[in-house]
């Protein structure tokens, strides 16, 4: 991806937006708006963000019948984000189908906004696989059969921890994209993130975009995290 930094916008209105995004005048951001935001404010909020030049992660993770899922992105294409996603485990056919809901709704001339699955939360644990979802295969097997499912739909790439992204390279290459959330800094707290690296070992395991949230949203500075985060990237981690 040409913008490796997603900015997750958590948020509840387009106020609080507004004023996080208010030192950002002249960076341009690849920016994730998720439920929080979207289902409060809806597509105002993404034409806001479009009007400010910035590119937009519409993380809306979704999950239905393939004809509902369809619809959906059909509507979702033509709001013109950048980048959306599914869950894996809807299956093939609810992936196929999103793809043509996106072929469908994108406006001519226009590329459709590319789309990536999930293949299990950064705040799933390896017990957690197990004892509530009910799946015997480790993690490393789960995620690694749930992207061969997205690339066989003909998905962009897949939601998955840093510390898959090795593996799913060696089976999928380079083109197939790895959006890593769960990313803090060496000194943050992980909160309710279980699988989490620091931006400068997402770089190193070759992620081709992370998602970074309250690492910058909550920062006392944020615009100052931000560069902080750029550097880290660029190959130096600070702790």
């Amino acid at each position: 991806m040409n913008h490796p930094f997603i900015v997750a916008l958590d948020f509840s209105s387009m106020e609080e937006v507004k004023t996080f995004l208010q030192p950002f005048q002249n960076e341009t951001l690849f920016v994730k708006v998720g439920m929080e935001l979207y289902y409060q404010e809806g597509p105002a909020m993404i034409a806001y963000l479009k009007e400010q030049g910035h590119q937009i992660f519409l993380d809306l993770k979704l999950h239905d019948i393939p004809n509902t899922v369809k619809q959906a992105m059909k509507g979702l294409s033509r709001l013109g984000v950048d980048l959306v996603n599914v869950h894996a485990a809807g299956g093939t056919k609810m992936m196929e189908a999103a793809l043509e809901g996106l072929e469908a709704g994108r406006e001519t001339g226009k590329k459709r906004p590319r789309c990536i699955a999930v293949t299990q939360l950064t705040s799933t644990s390896e017990q957690m696989l197990h004892d509530q979802l009910l799946i015997e295969r480790s993690m490393e097997e789960t995620v690694l059969h749930y992207a061969s499912l997205a690339k066989e739909s003909g998905l962009d790439g897949v939601v998955c921890s840093a510390k898959e992204v090795p593996f799913i390279r060696e089976h999928f290459g380079e083109a197939f994209l790895t959006v890593t959330p769960g990313i803090r800094f060496a000194t943050d707290e992980k909160n309710d993130q279980i699988r989490v690296v620091t931006p400068f070992r997402a770089k190193q395991l070759g992620a081709s975009a992370i998602v970074v949230g309250r690492s910058i949203t909550k920062a006392a500075n944020p615009y100052e995290a931000y560069q902080q985060l750029k550097r880290e990237w660029n190959g130096r981690e600070e702790k």
